[in-house]
Parts: structure tokens; sequence; C-alpha cells
């Protein structure tokens, strides 16, 4: 068996009640770029990873929340993992358009993640 490194996190999203108050507490706070729209794209900031950088969004939500989400290198395994550690499914893995196929889990305690295959 080979040694498997560290899963780097390659997304993040916060869900906001008031997502106009936090695109724009966000924007002051750290200097960030931030669209307009139903999904407030976050763009990269210098030095961010390329080719695209890591980036994340900020959405309209019932609840506050902060999800991450981190790549993994077999979707399934990790699925079965989550649940062995106590951990449920969200979301049977789905293909993004254009991008990577996704699955979504909860830890222990409920806190969201998303697993991108890598």
């Amino acid at each position: 068996m080979t040694m498997d490194w560290a899963r780097p996190v390659v997304h993040w999203e916060i869900h906001a009640r008031d997502q106009a108050k936090m695109r724009d507490f966000y924007m002051q706070m750290f200097n960030w770029n931030i669209s307009d729209g139903p999904i407030s794209l976050v763009a990269a900031g210098i030095g961010a990873p390329e080719p695209s950088g890591f980036t994340g969004h900020i959405l309209p939500g019932d609840a506050s929340r902060v999800i991450l989400d981190i790549q993994v290198l077999d979707l399934r395994a990790s699925m079965a993992k989550a649940e062995q550690l106590g951990g449920s499914i969200i979301a049977q893995p789905y293909d993004v358009p254009g991008g990577p196929t996704i699955a979504k889990i909860a830890d222990p305690e409920g806190n969201h993640i998303g697993l991108v295959q890598q």
C-alpha cells in the first residue's frame, strides 16, 4: 500500500442568511473581489495556486456555516471511511458541468464537507 499525503482543501463556501451583508463584510475585511448574484464568486487572490486558484463562494442559506471541499484520491472509499468514523453521506457523487466529481458528507457533529475526486 502506498502512503497517501494530507488531502488539500480545494474550495470553500460561506452560507449566509444575509448574503449582501456577508459579501460586504468579506470584501472590506480582506479586500476580496466578490461578484454579485445568487452565487457570489470570491476570486482567487495574488499567490493562489494555478491555473484557476483557490476560490470560494458566498451563497444564501437558512443558517450561517462554512463548508470545505477537500480533494480525495477515491471518492467512494472516502465516503465509506466517513461512515466508519461516525459521519454520514449527504449526497452521492455527481459531476459538476465542466468540473470535478463531488460527493457530500457530514462529520460526526453534522458539519458538511464536500469530497472532490482528484
